[in-house]
């Protein structure tokens, strides 16, 4: 039922510095949560960019899941698999 796999990574970005707190990191750099979802043939099917580093993977992960146009997981026994940091 493994439909493919998930994973997060920051992109270095410049903002203004009165917006620097938000995207600041836990590592202290200044960056965007990138997501994104593969399928089991190595073929990405989801790709979302945007939230500030600051961000939680599992707030960019919610997030994600209840867009209208977000990554969509079909009931019954599908998942994916979680990459670890």
């Amino acid at each position: 039922g493994c439909l493919g796999a998930l994973d997060g990574t920051f992109i270095d970005i410049r903002v203004p510095e009165i917006e620097k707190g938000r995207y600041r990191t836990r590592k202290g750099h200044v960056a965007v949560n990138v997501l994104g979802v593969g399928n089991s043939n190595m073929q990405f099917i989801y790709v979302f960019s945007g939230w500030e580093g600051s961000g939680a993977d599992s707030r960019v992960l919610r997030d994600v899941i209840h867009r209208p146009h977000g990554l969509r997981v079909p009931s019954g026994n599908s998942y994916y698999v979680i990459l670890p940091l």
